[in-house]
């Protein structure tokens, strides 16, 4: 169950590959917390501590995040943080496990800007052939539905863009 949960999370995201570690580490971490036990009405982790745990901390494998950059003098205008995508929790602390593309590195910290809903958006989009909508004639003639083009012209990002996200 780790394996295909780990699977579909780097499919997904399309993270590499070489974090598939990471991922399945994330997995169990993510089912200890999360999947109640039929037998016990409980999950792993409130049978073994005795306790519910908040569970609000719990971030999508792969999301985009903005790391704080506190370290460097970054000036007026400076970029205060990258993009990177977080691929997990780390076992020694409260921080976010998190991967940068350009730099090709993993780190931890845990002042960090997550947004889910970017990745979980573009999916959707790229998935569904278009929106469903009325105009107010259809809803009086008997709720008749029809697909209608989008008023809103999306761009979709080039090869490029994206190996630079992911």
């Amino acid at each position: 169950m780790l394996v295909e949960a780990a699977r579909t999370m780097l499919i997904f995201s399309r993270a590499p590959l070489f974090l598939w570690a990471k991922a399945i580490a994330t997995a169990c971490f993510t089912q200890n917390r999360s999947i109640i036990h039929r037998r016990f009405n409980n999950t792993s982790y409130e049978l073994i501590n005795g306790r519910k745990l908040d569970i609000s901390f719990l971030y999508v494998f792969g999301a985009l995040c903005y790391p704080k950059n506190d370290r460097e003098d970054i000036g007026k205008l400076g970029a205060k943080g990258d993009i990177n995508f977080f691929i997990g929790y780390s076992a020694d602390s409260c921080a976010y496990g998190i991967y940068n593309r350009m730099t090709k590195k993993i780190m931890e910290t845990i002042n960090v800007l997550f947004d889910e809903l970017s990745t979980m958006a573009f999916k959707q989009r790229s998935s569904k052939l278009g929106l469903q909508s009325m105009t107010s004639g259809q809803i009086s003639l008997g709720l008749d539905l029809t697909y209608a083009p989008s008023t809103i012209t999306m761009q979709q990002p080039t090869e490029g863009e994206l190996d630079l996200l992911f």
